[in-house]
């Protein structure tokens, strides 16, 4: 076996131990999981749900936190609380995860795709003014990889025009824009707690916000329409089970208590593999923006050139770079590539990004040590050089 040769043609990978396992837990977890259990309160009505939206309203910089199931719904009753009506417009990024447009089809609501920044993959607030017309109500930015959208340019839209801003904050826990932390830069924000997000329980989701108005809905719409205070079987208004349980808060906050750490660690990680792909032609690493001062780093997405690979395609580099054990993947495609979905033209940055372009590596990787990373560099080399002989 020649062990230069990259791995998908025959030679030796260049590692064969996994990177960090994710979700991480330890006895933290396991005691709050416990007490849970022996508390006899496992729905509604708990501490733990109370203690948690406490303390992650406080992490993210907002008035208010609420527990729901997912992040999908997340967005869902958000949008449902903000007064949005059958018909209203709402302009959504093109390159984003499917819910960001479901969550809004599901309640009779239209989407409008924006294109993206070549740079940051966000949302291009250039993009956005070309959509508006009279029926546009809302802005969803999505803070893709953890990376906040341009909420400077966004927030002048949504003011001259009166319009509501839902920040899709799902991978974007702790990111931070102009020392300020996403979720409540808008009027509101949706969080994912999903078993691939950097603080998780499995599945659940929340809304931010500092509006007492939106906090009072959203406590409603996610407990079938109850208010706060009341009998438990008025229901003041249509709304849905959107609960979670104490056992998916208790994790939370144990997972919550390590975040911090952990930012710190992807944070080392993110800059050590800047350095390491700076070195290679072909590949870049992420740009840079001062506003941005703090990244999530749910993914580390490098951009990738094909003609420095002799024009391999994408995907083949994706199977090529597994092959030598670097996790990864190819990522999103246009939400209009979906039959199900409403068309559009293609888009140009969003084209780029989804066929060619963007390489995502997830969060735990960035865990690593230092010599684990430089096997991605070392991996992405290997390929480079014998590119030309990688069957099509």
């Amino acid at each position: 076996m020649n062990e230069d040769l990259p791995a998908i043609i025959g030679g030796e990978p260049v590692r064969k131990n996994p990177y960090p396992k994710w979700p991480i837990y330890d006895r933290r977890e396991e005691e709050l999981l416990l007490e849970a259990l022996k508390s006899g309160r496992w729905s509604i009505g708990g501490r733990f749900q109370e203690e948690f939206e406490r303390r992650f309203a406080e992490f993210q910089d907002a008035k208010h936190a609420l527990l729901c199931a997912s992040g999908t719904v997340a967005l869902k009753i958000a949008l449902k609380a903000m007064g949005l009506k059958p018909g209203d417009r709402v302009i959504i990024p093109a390159y984003t995860f499917i819910a960001t447009a479901t969550s809004a089809i599901d309640l009779g609501l239209e989407i409008a795709y924006a294109d993206i920044d070549p740079n940051s993959y966000t949302i291009d607030p250039e993009s956005v003014r070309e959509l508006l017309d009279e029926k546009t109500k809302a802005l969803i930015p999505v803070h893709v990889a953890g990376r906040p959208a341009d909420m400077d340019a966004l927030r002048e839209i949504a003011e001259e025009r009166g319009l509501m801003i839902l920040e899709d904050a799902a991978q974007a826990h702790g990111a931070e824009w102009r020392g300020r932390r996403v979720g409540a830069i808008g009027d509101a924000g949706i969080f994912s707690f999903y078993q691939s997000k950097n603080i998780t329980c499995g599945e659940g989701g929340a809304v931010t916000t500092d509006s007492d108005e939106l906090a009072d809905i959203i406590w409603s719409l996610r407990n079938v329409g109850r208010p706060r205070t009341g009998p438990w079987y008025e229901h003041r208004i249509y709304g849905w089970n959107y609960r979670i349980t104490e056992f998916q808060a208790a994790v939370l906050i144990a997972q919550l208590e390590k975040a911090p750490k952990l930012m710190e660690i992807r944070d080392r990680g993110a800059e050590k593999l800047d350095k390491l792909l700076d070195e290679i032609e072909g590949v870049e690493p992420p740009k840079k923006d001062k506003r941005v001062t703090r990244h999530a780093h749910h993914l580390y997405i490098f951009k990738y050139d094909p003609t420095a690979f002799s024009n391999l395609p994408k995907s083949k580099f994706v199977e090529a770079l597994k092959a030598e054990g670097i996790p990864c993947s190819a990522g999103y495609r246009p939400l209009y590539s979906y039959p199900f979905l409403p068309p559009s033209k293609p888009l140009p940055n969003t084209e780029k990004a989804s066929k060619t372009e963007a390489i995502w590596i997830p969060q735990n990787v960035l865990l690593a040590g230092e010599k684990d990373l430089e096997d991605i560099q070392k991996a992405i080399e290997k390929i480079k050089k014998h590119s030309h002989k990688i069957p099509r």
